[in-house]
């Protein structure tokens, strides 16, 4: 069961982190695409951005959630 983190007397729900961590991941994966020209070839980029958005969160979820 996730718990909740105290800071400065807010308790945040773990998975305020967890978004934080798959933003991070999914903009680096962004940016490295982009710098490698790959990111010209995907044809619907939002929906691109969203699934690896998704993914990258049930990815933490599954790793930090235990």
């Amino acid at each position: 069961m996730f718990q909740e983190l105290a800071l400065g007397g807010l308790l945040f729900s773990p998975l305020v982190l967890f978004a934080l961590l798959a933003f991070g991941l999914s903009w680096l994966t962004r940016l490295a695409l982009y710098k490698t020209g790959l990111y010209l070839k995907i044809w619907r980029v939002a929906w691109f951005e969203v699934g690896l958005y998704v993914c990258y969160l049930a990815l933490v979820v599954f790793w930090l959630g235990s």
